[in-house]
């Protein structure tokens, strides 16, 4: 059944003040829907309006159109973003996608229309020179494309160009510049959904699952700072109960300090390795607004072997190009950093008889370091 934007589900950690928090959808939630129905047109002559797809964790949610074209090689559609009671600069942002048809055998290509950025610095999940389209976005764009050209009988050789109106003076609120990302938005998302930010609340609901988890007698319970990692758990460790895990997000601090006073026998925490740098310097809340990488930092971890990648590390345009700069050159700065991240958990943790497992992952989600 598609969730009607304005019908979504809520958990505990999406509530404010004891009402609930409505849940929004990423930019690249919106773009697959726009490419959806604009290739939708462009094959079979009428938009679905509303459009619905597939997330990446299976639901089915469905989008009005806000603005439709079509000529006899192009169509266009747009969607106007609702981030639920998420703050996020692209809300109500209009997301579009204008498709054609490509030449036999060139695939599915993505181009930047107006207000989406060009990729021009390494480090980032995409390369140089491309859009800055994410890859999980790109997967779902992906496979709406090939389920609709094989309905139609025809090969999925579709050039997309995402746009975002007025996406480039969008762009100068975010991190884009900082990053590289040059001429506007980035078209994000790893579930499709943007859960609500409200720290209070989310912390809150962090103290709920613990309680949960102690009255049912868990002895071994996850925090992980999002889907991908906590995946990775679920695979290491298939015999834990879904309450095991708690939604931990950039709160580790939330999370270890109400463990020190409610503990639990065993945790296991997931991160990727940007995250959980800024754990092993010592921060306890992750968040990329309140915590920074240190390149120093790393440069430290990597010790004498590194002296010749000095200026390189130092000027890593993100921890990415750092962990691959010196893996390159057989250094390995994962290991280090989860044996900090474990140290500095256990010291957050105080006399409370809690044994730390750290799991550091990358952007796919395989274990790339493990401590404990």
């Amino acid at each position: 059944m598609a969730i009607e934007l304005g019908q979504r589900r809520t958990r505990s950690s999406d509530m404010r003040d004891g009402a609930p928090l409505r849940r929004g959808w990423t930019t690249g939630a919106c773009a697959t829907a726009a490419t959806k129905a604009a290739l939708t047109a462009l094959l079979a002559g009428d938009f679905p309006d509303p459009v619905e797809i597939v997330l990446p964790k299976g639901e089915h949610p469905a989008f009005p159109l806000a603005r439709t074209e079509r000529s006899e090689s192009t169509a266009f559609a747009a969607i106007v973003k609702d981030a639920g009671d998420d703050p996020d600069v692209t809300h109500l942002a209009e997301i579009g996608a204008r498709v054609r048809l490509g030449p036999s055998g060139s695939g599915i290509v993505f181009r930047a229309g107006p207000g989406v950025g060009m990729v021009t610095r390494p480090g980032l999940p995409i390369p140089p020179g491309e859009p800055a389209i994410n890859p999980v976005p790109r997967t779902m764009m992906q496979t709406e494309v090939e389920a609709l050209c094989a309905a139609h009988g025809v090969p999925a050789d579709v050039e997309i160009a995402i746009e975002v109106r007025d996406g480039e003076r969008l762009a100068e609120k975010t991190w884009n510049g900082r990053l590289g990302i040059v001429g506007g938005l980035s078209i994000l998302g790893t579930t499709g959904i943007v859960h609500p930010f409200s720290c209070a609340a989310w912390i809150h609901s962090i103290h709920r699952g613990i309680d949960v988890a102690r009255a049912s007698g868990l002895a071994h319970v996850v925090g992980a700072t999002g889907s991908a990692s906590e995946d990775a758990v679920r695979r290491r460790h298939p015999e834990l109960p879904e309450i095991a895990y708690l939604d931990m997000g950039d709160f580790a601090g939330g999370l270890l300090k109400y463990l020190r006073r409610h503990p639990v026998p065993r945790l296991t925490l997931a991160g990727g390795f940007a995250k959980f740098t800024k754990l092993a310097q010592g921060s306890l809340d992750l968040h990329s607004g309140r915590s920074q990488v240190d390149r120093a930092f790393l440069l430290g971890l990597a010790g004498d072997a590194a002296a010749p990648l000095r200026a390189a590390v130092l000027g890593a345009n993100t921890a990415k190009e750092a962990l691959d700069l010196t893996a390159a050159h057989g250094i390995d700065l994962a290991a280090p950093v989860a044996d900090l991240a474990r140290t500095v958990a256990s010291q957050a943790l105080g006399d409370a008889p809690v044994i730390v497992e750290v799991l550091v992952t990358d952007r796919a989600g395989r274990v790339i370091a493990h401590a404990g």
